[in-house]
Order: C-alpha cells, then sequence, then structure tokens
C-alpha cells in the first residue's frame, strides 16, 4: 500500500453544511464498554471537522435485547477518540483541524446531522431506522454526506442491515466498490485490502464472525458517481482503532483500518 501525495486543499467544501456556531454541543453518552473515559485536552476546541457517530435504535440479533447491547455504542467511546488522535490518527496522518473527540449525532428531524459531513454507524446489523430517520438519512446523503458503516457480519447482520438501507434508499443498488474506485487510492493505495477481525481474534484466532468468512467493500453511489454509502461488512475496524495500542492485536490489522479510515474521510472532503 503506497502513500500517495497528498497536496491539494480540501476544506472549502465544508461550508455547505451550514453555520458552526449551529452545531449541538459535544455530550458523552454511556457505553456497553466504557464510562467515564478520559476526555483529551482539545474536546471543547472549535476545530474544521470532526467525526460524527449515529445513534440509533436496534433490533434483537443473536438472543441480544437492545438494552443490553446498545449497538451503538460498540467500541465507544475508545475506538473513536485513537482514530482521531492516537499515534495513526487523523490528526497525524493528515493536514485536517480536527478535535480529538466525536460528536454523537441522531436522525431526529432537526438540522444538527447536516453539519457533520462524515457519518459513521457501528454494529449496523442490529440497526432499525424508522421511516421518519431513513427519509432524514436519504436527504443528507443525497445532499453530499457520507456514510460509513462497520462491524456487521454473516447473513442474518446482513439482512437485518437492508431492511432499514432499502428504506432509505428502495430505488439504489448497493454494489461491490471497484478496486480502481478512488476511494482505495485518494492518500494510500489500497489494493491489497484483507479482512480485519476484531478484538476476538486475540482469543479465537479467527478473522471472521458467524458465517461472514469473506470481507465484503460494497456501496452506494448517487447520480453523479460519488460513492454516498462506505459499507464494511465482514470486518471490524472499530475494534482494530480501539485496540491499536494493544501489542496483542495485530499490528497489520490495526495499520490496515486507520489507512482505511484516512482514505475514507479524504475521499468524503474531496469528492
Amino acid at each position: 500500500m503506497r502513500l500517495r501525495s497528498a497536496g491539494f486543499l480540501f476544506l472549502a467544501g465544508l461550508g455547505m453544511w451550514g453555520a458552526l456556531d449551529a452545531q449541538k454541543p459535544f455530550k458523552e453518552y454511556p457505553g456497553r464498554e466504557y464510562e467515564n473515559f478520559p476526555l483529551p485536552p482539545d474536546w471543547d476546541e472549535k476545530t474544521e471537522w470532526t467525526r460524527a457517530r449515529l445513534r440509533y435504535n436496534a433490533v434483537n440479533v443473536h438472543g441480544y435485547r437492545d438494552t443490553e447491547w446498545r449497538s451503538w455504542t460498540i467500541d465507544y467511546p475508545r475506538s473513536d477518540r485513537h482514530l482521531l488522535q492516537g499515534i495513526r490518527g487523523i490528526r497525524r496522518l493528515t493536514r485536517l483541524n480536527t478535535r480529538s473527540v466525536e460528536q454523537v449525532v441522531d436522525l431526529d428531524g432537526s438540522d444538527d446531522v447536516y453539519n457533520w459531513p462524515f457519518l459513521y454507524g457501528v454494529e449496523v446489523g442490529h440497526w432499525n431506522l424508522s421511516d421518519a430517520e431513513s427519509a432524514q438519512m436519504r436527504d443528507f446523503l443525497l445532499r453530499g454526506g457520507f456514510f460509513m458503516c462497520d462491524d456487521f457480519h454473516g447473513t442474518a447482520e446482513w439482512e437485518v442491515f437492508m431492511n432499514s438501507m432499502k428504506k432509505v434508499f428502495p430505488d439504489r443498488a448497493v454494489v461491490d466498490i471497484d478496486n480502481k474506485d478512488p476511494i482505495f487510492h485518494v492518500i494510500y493505495d489500497l489494493d491489497d485490502r484483507f479482512q480485519v477481525p476484531g478484538w476476538q481474534f486475540h482469543f479465537s484466532g479467527l478473522t471472521y464472525e458467524w458465517d461472514g468468512f469473506e470481507a465484503k467493500w460494497r456501496g452506494i453511489y448517487d447520480d453523479k458517481g460519488r460513492l454516498m454509502v462506505a459499507i464494511c461488512h465482514n470486518m471490524d475496524l472499530g475494534d482494530a482503532w480501539e485496540w491499536s495500542d494493544d501489542p496483542r492485536y495485530p499490528e497489520k490489522f490495526a495499520s490496515l483500518a486507520y489507512r482505511i479510515a484516512v482514505n475514507y474521510v479524504m475521499y468524503d472532503l474531496t469528492h
């Protein structure tokens, strides 16, 4: 994977997303795995960009109740903050001026989601978007927003994911992203991708979960050929960011996960 030239500017397009003073303030939420996670010193800085994490309602999959699982909070906030600030993070690998904390965003009918052009959803094999949420997600994406989803595995979770995604885009196909697509080459050349497993790899030695044996790089495009939805199925990039500082998690998986994130972020800001 070769690092490409990044001598271009990409921030001018952020103006279309509205006035910064309309953004909701940063707020922390209780997570399944972490509570009272230390705040980085720049948590309240006014910066040009940060990544938004989608909060959603979930359905029962594999016997997990949402009150137990709290699907949208998996890896939160350690994964987010490692990705933004860590030694391989967005702040260090790009010129992007970003704070080191995430922004939790709801599809609640307000204008807040439009202030955050890069939206990330985890465990979307459990999500359950309402008709109103699906309509706002569609509007967000068609206005130029970008949605990356990750950490869901196998056929059962794919079906749950698609139940909501078909409400977002009933008339647009989910397709495999071609290796020649700019998203795999905007910063790093990512022709040689492989399945990135979650922390469970440390215990099981398996790169897959359930029947998700093969990593799938899929997406949905708009009418101009811009990738709006980047679907990382049968992999767990969130865990790779989360555990990237632990020597028990293989470096090759963490490195690829960071390169993917950098490419996806820069693709969003330049396309």
